[in-house]
């Protein structure tokens, strides 16, 4: 039987409270809340301490988009593991000697059983979101049947990325009535099992394990593996799912319903507690303030913007300008936050949110409406009021749109800085005489889009003195194989990188480099890693597979020499040696690499920013666009367009 809709967020031990709506309905008509005579709403949350006379009060309304997938029936337990086969699954974080010890475990337990590890079977991995097949998963279920497997077990949960995907061999066995069992990190329970709720499986059995899995010893692994892990396998496998009690039963209010009453205090300590905030002080969304947003978009209050993972939270045009008026946005970004709703789902840019490694989502924006609205462009830019209030709807997007929590399944080890915006500098691209990104994505000059990415690092930017164009490029090859994907020692060498450029920089470059396009191909041909640099980080900082236990240093060089295709190339520039050649690997490969004129143009810098994949998305301005900007004071959006 199918779990009540209600129930879909709720099911947690350590849940973000929530107060929302299951369906979309008329909107309700409440009093306009005036500052100093409010009036409650039948349906808002009312504080504990009566409101001072002299303190105006708000009626706010619910940040949350609304749950989209439905509980599925629990799966029942096994009576015991005797005559059962059983699928150990799963390749993360010291899995070749944990899974071989279970499987023998269980023999020793239930000697009829049957036990298949992965190389027999395979795995799921990411369970796919609502409306998206995904082969490995049918392909993993196709096997659990035709194998007649009783139960499974997945793991290791040890990181933000790798606990999705081996939650996801859980997920189709549960989705098949299997049972099934999750090993987790004890930081990465709770996401192993919100992993689960998102994805329609109330409850999932998890066996925590004591510790980080790639610290420990192979004996301590065995030997917890024996005396931690086993007693919970067992007995999970063995039991009934826990039943899990809904905290917002009933809770049936529209979306555009008020949820809650209080001063200025009240609502953010509320919203607080909620979990729909992040902690810092917020506009309170009052009906009349998301209205206002409504007015600066053609769609209807009730139209879906996008279902987003990983919640797969439907996001309506209400639930964009509610978070937007919660950022402190002005009414006249909305069709920048619809366009950045649009971008936070899709998979180019959101594969790398949970990672302990600790992407941060950033934008940059062109066309004139960048320049209309005042999104800076040049010294600061990421802390002009403007910039800095899209970065915060951005954060709060994460939360209450896409359903990411810090510590919950957001898991950068040491955090994260807050989200920035950007605007590129198309007066210092047409002085430069490069296209702007969004023309060199196929738009017009005259069009506007955002481009949402991420970023593992801020700062540290370079000062080149030189005006040498080859020397510079040089400078930033080297600079980009310093910065790479989850550091030097694990990871793809190539990935997604951004490079911000001054406009005296990019000038330089310019004049060898006709275009972006040109520096990258010259680039990649350049920004080569030495192959001993990365087989010793490799070797001895590869989280999760610890190389070391299985292979000797030799053995594991020609597995790198192969795997990443090295091949002996001139020394770069920034490595003394007397030889002519030496093997090096690639750290760049075509189209992925943004080069955005933007900041300070009286300074000499550049910054690079390894990082997630690229979403561009095009901002849909509404038909009366230049009338509401008129009434609102601002000059016409011809007037900003670039000849």
């Amino acid at each position: 039987m199918v779990c009540d809709q209600t129930c879909k967020e709720e099911a947690s031990t350590n849940p973000p409270k929530q107060v929302q709506s299951t369906v979309t309905q008329e909107p309700r008509r409440t009093p306009a809340v005036e500052p100093t005579a409010p009036v409650k709403s039948a349906n808002a949350v009312k504080p504990s301490s009566a409101v001072e006379p002299s303190e105006p009060g708000y009626a706010v309304v619910s940040p949350l988009g609304l749950p989209t997938v439905p509980f599925i029936a629990p799966s029942a337990p096994l009576e015991s593991l005797e005559g059962k086969t059983i699928a150990v699954v799963g390749g993360s974080f010291m899995a070749a000697i944990t899974h071989p010890e279970i499987k023998r475990l269980i023999l020793a337990h239930a000697p009829s059983a049957k036990v298949l590890l992965l190389d027999e079977i395979g795995a799921a991995g990411v369970y796919p979101a609502p409306g998206i097949t995904r082969r490995a998963k049918e392909q993993f279920q196709e096997q659990l049947r035709n194998k007649g497997v009783d139960a499974v077990i997945s793991g290791n949960c040890g990181c933000g990325l790798c606990t999705p995907k081996e939650v996801g061999s859980c997920l189709a066995a549960e989705y098949l009535g299997i049972p099934s069992v999750a090993i987790a990190a004890p930081g990465f329970v709770e996401q192993a099992r919100y992993t689960a709720r998102n994805n329609g499986v109330a409850y999932l059995r998890v066996a925590e394990y004591p510790g980080a899995f790639a610290t420990h010893s192979r004996e301590e692994l065995l030997r917890h593996t024996r005396e931690e892990l086993w007693p919970q396998i067992l007995k999970a496998l063995t039991s009934s799912a826990q039943p899990v009690e809904p905290t917002n039963k009933g809770a049936q209010q529209g979306i555009r319903d008020d949820v809650f009453y209080g001063t200025l205090q009240e609502v953010n300590d509320y919203f607080a507690q909620m979990q729909w905030s992040d902690g810092l002080p917020i506009i309170p969304p009052t009906f009349e303030r998301v209205e206002a947003f409504l007015r600066y978009t053609d769609l209807k209050w009730d139209d879906t913007v996008a279902v987003l993972p990983v919640a797969h939270r439907n996001t309506t045009a209400w639930h964009v300008a509610v978070n937007g008026v919660m950022a402190g946005c002005k009414p006249e970004f909305m069709p920048i936050l619809v366009a950045l709703t649009e971008a936070l789902g899709a998979p180019e840019f959101r594969r790398t949110i949970a990672s302990t490694h600790g992407w941060t989502p950033y934008c940059w924006i062109n066309g004139p409406v960048a320049r209309q609205l005042g999104i800076e462009s040049g010294q600061g830019a990421i802390s002009a009021a403007a910039n800095a209030s899209i970065g915060r709807f951005l954060n709060l997007a994460l939360m209450n749109l896409c359903g990411y929590y810090v510590t919950q399944n957001r898991m950068g080890s040491f955090g994260y800085p807050m989200p920035w915006c950007l605007a590129e500098d198309e007066q210092a691209c047409k002085a430069v005489g490069w296209k702007p990104y969004h023309v060199r994505q196929g738009y017009g000059a005259n069009e506007q889009t955002v481009t949402l990415t991420s970023a593992l690092l801020w700062g540290n930017n370079m000062a080149p003195s030189t005006k040498e164009p080859h020397h510079l490029m040089e400078l930033i090859a080297w600079d980009i194989t310093e910065r790479g994907q989850f550091a030097l020692g694990s990871g793809r060498q190539f990935t997604h990188r951004t490079i911000l450029l001054t406009q005296p920089v990019a000038a330089i470059l310019a004049t060898k480099y006709r275009t972006p396009e040109q520096l990258e191909r010259t680039l990649i041909r350049t920004a080569r890693r030495p192959l001993h640099e990365r087989i010793l980080a490799n070797y001895y900082a590869n989280p999760g597979s610890s190389p070391e236990e299985r292979h000797n240093l030799q053995r594991w060089s020609g597995h790198l020499r192969r795997s990443e295709e090295a091949s002996p190339t001139p020394p770069p520039a920034w490595i003394p040696s007397t030889d002519d050649t030496i093997e090096t690997i690639a750290t760049m490969k075509e189209g992925m690499t943004a080069f955005i004129i933007t900041g300070d143009e009286s300074r000499n810098k550049l910054q690079t920013m390894p990082g997630g994949g690229f979403k561009t998305v095009q901002i849909q301005l509404p038909r009366q666009w230049d009338q509401l900007m008129e009434e609102a004071g601002y000059a016409p959006l011809q007037t900003f367009k670039i000849p």
